[in-house]
C-alpha cells in the first residue's frame, strides 16, 4: 500500500486531512497512529518495536510478487496479508514439531497438457464423488491434505465493510485459500480446482475466478492453463459427453436438462458447461449470452431477496437464525496442530486459537486423534 493509498483512509470522518509529512515524521501524534492501526489490526506495540518489518520474499507474497491478474481492494490484501502469517506461524510450529510438508504431487509446467495433467492427478489423488457439494468440496480438501497441501477457507459476513475481491490465491509451497461461496459451493469446487492448478504449476497468483473467463482470450497463459486443469479434473468422463452433445439451440431448449445432470455429476456448474459448449462451438454466442444472462439474474434475485430478508429481520429485532458459515478444517492443519501439542511445541491455549474453537471443544479434537 502506498502511503497516498493510506491517507483517505486514515483521514475518514476528519474536517482537516492527515497529511504525508504527520505520519512520516520521527515523531507522531498517538491519535494518528491509532487511526493507522484501525488500518492494520496489529495493536500499537507493534509501531514501538525499533526493529524495522521483515522485507523478505519470505514474508510476503507481495514482496515475491509485483503484479496480479485482479486490482485487489484493501480487504482482500488484509486476508491474503492474514493467510500469509498464518503459512509462518504454522511452518515454525512444524519444524519445532518436526514435521515435514515434502511435496508428493508432480511438478506440470504451462506446456504440459492441462487434460492430461487433470487424468494423471485423478489417478494419484482418487476423488470419492459425493452428491452435496458442499461434502463433495469437504472430500477434496481431506485428499488435497493427504497429499500435504492445505486448503482454508475465509468467511466474509454479508455486511462486512471491507470486502475481499477476490475468489483464492495460492501461497507457495502448499497453501490454497478459497472464499466461501455459500450460495454457490460449485463456483468455490471450481476455485479449488483452479487453485490446485497453480499449485502444480508452483505459480502463485491471487484470483477472482469468473466462468466467463474460460471464453477469455485474453487472459495469461498460466491463468488458461488453470481453468482448463480445473475443468477437465472435475469433468472428468463427462468431458466426452460434453464434447459430444448436439448443438444447443432454443429448439431443443439449450439442453438444459442434460447439462443440469451433469452439473450435478460432476460439480461443474451449469453456467461452466455452457461456457465449454461455446468454445466447442456448440452453442452460438447470441445463445450463450441469453442463457448466462438468465442464470445470472437468478442468482441475483436470489442474492438480493436473502440481503432483503436479512435487512427485514434486523429491523423488526430478529437475531439472524443462522450463525456464520464455520470454515471446513482441513485435516492437515488439525494433525499438525495435534503433533505440536503433544510434543509441547505449542500450549492449549495456543491449540485453540490456530484451530479456531472454544475450549470446550479441545477434548474432543485431541480424543479425535487416538482414533
Amino acid at each position: 500500500m502506498s502511503v497516498e493509498e493510506l491517507l483517505p483512509l486514515i483521514s475518514e470522518g476528519l474536517t482537516k486531512s492527515i497529511t504525508k509529512e504527520q505520519i512520516l515524521n520521527p515523531n507522531i501524534e498517538l491519535g494518528h497512529l491509532k487511526r493507522i492501526d484501525k488500518v492494520f489490526n496489529k495493536g500499537i506495540h507493534y509501531y514501538l518495536d525499533p526493529k524495522s518489518p521483515d522485507i523478505s520474499i519470505d514474508a510476503s507474497i507481495f514482496f515475491r510478487k509485483p503484479k496480479f491478474e485482479v486490482e485487489l481492494s484493501l480487504g482482500a490484501r488484509k486476508i491474503v496479508n492474514h493467510f500469509e502469517e498464518f503459512k509462518i506461524s504454522l511452518s515454525a510450529i512444524a519444524e519445532l514439531s518436526d514435521i515435514k510438508f515434502e511435496r508428493i504431487l508432480p511438478f506440470f509446467t504451462i506446456n504440459s497438457s492441462p487434460k492430461n495433467a487433470a487424468t494423471e492427478i485423478r489417478r494419484l489423488i482418487k476423488v470419492e464423488f459425493k452428491e452435496k457439494p458442499k461434502e463433495f468440496l469437504t472430500e477434496l480438501i481431506k485428499k488435497l491434505a493427504e497429499k500435504n497441501i492445505f486448503v482454508f477457507e475465509f468467511v466474509e459476513t454479508w455486511n462486512k465493510k471491507e470486502r475481499a475481491n477476490i475468489d483464492g490465491f495460492f501461497l507457495k509451497p502448499n497453501v490454497i485459500v478459497l472464499k466461501r461461496q455459500q450460495i454457490s459451493f460449485k463456483r468455490e469446487i471450481f476455485t479449488l480446482g483452479h487453485e490446485f492448478g497453480h499449485y502444480l504449476l508452483d505459480e502463485e497468483e491471487i484470483d477472482q475466478i469468473d466462468y466467463q473467463n474460460l471464453a477469455n482470450q485474453k487472459l495469461s497463459k498460466i491463468e488458461n492453463w488453470c481453468n482448463d486443469f480445473a475443468y477437465y479434473f472435475l469433468s472428468g468422463e463427462f468431458e466426452k459427453v460434453i464434447e459430444n452433445i448436439d448443438n444447443s439451440t432454443v429448439q431443443n431448449d439449450y439442453n438444459i436438462d442434460l447439462i443440469q445432470s451433469i452439473s450435478e455429476k460432476t460439480h461443474l456448474s451449469i453456467i461452466a458447461i455452457f461456457t465449454k459448449l461455446l468454445l466447442l462451438n456448440k452453442i452460438s454466442p447470441a445463445n450463450y449470452k441469453k442463457v448466462k444472462e438468465g442464470f445470472e439474474e437468478d442468482f441475483r434475485v436470489k442474492f438480493e431477496e436473502l440481503v432483503k430478508q436479512k435487512d427485514l429481520d434486523k429491523q423488526n429485532g430478529i437475531k439472524p437464525g443462522g450463525s456464520t458459515p464455520i470454515p471446513i478444517k482441513s485435516p492437515l492443519l488439525v494433525s499438525t496442530i495435534q503433533t505440536a501439542f503433544y510434543e509441547g511445541v505449542i500450549n492449549e491455549y495456543e491449540f485453540c486459537k490456530k484451530l479456531n474453537i472454544k475450549p470446550e471443544k479441545l477434548d474432543s479434537f485431541l480424543y479425535e486423534s487416538s482414533h
